[in-house]
């Protein structure tokens, strides 16, 4: 981890935003208080169509009515 001041921060941005980009945290600290961590964005990885396929069972009937009593409980009867 490297710990800079708000000074030497606005003089070395560039250096310290590859450093960050590079997997180290940086941290900006002021009057020797850290106040910011400077980290790499991370983008999420898309999700792959069909990636649970298989592994997901859905009841033979699932679309069935609901018993009456089930159904009076979502009904508030």
């Amino acid at each position: 981890m490297q710990t800079v001041n708000i000074h030497e921060a606005k003089s070395q941005l560039s250096r310290l935003i590859e450093a960050a980009v590079s997997g180290e945290e940086v941290v900006i600290a002021k009057a020797g208080t850290p106040v910011v961590r400077l980290v790499s964005f991370e983008t999420k990885p898309k999700l792959r169509f069909g990636l649970m396929k298989g592994k997901i069972k859905i009841a033979e009937d699932f679309n069935a009515p609901l018993p009456d009593d089930v159904l009076a409980t979502f009904e508030g009867r």
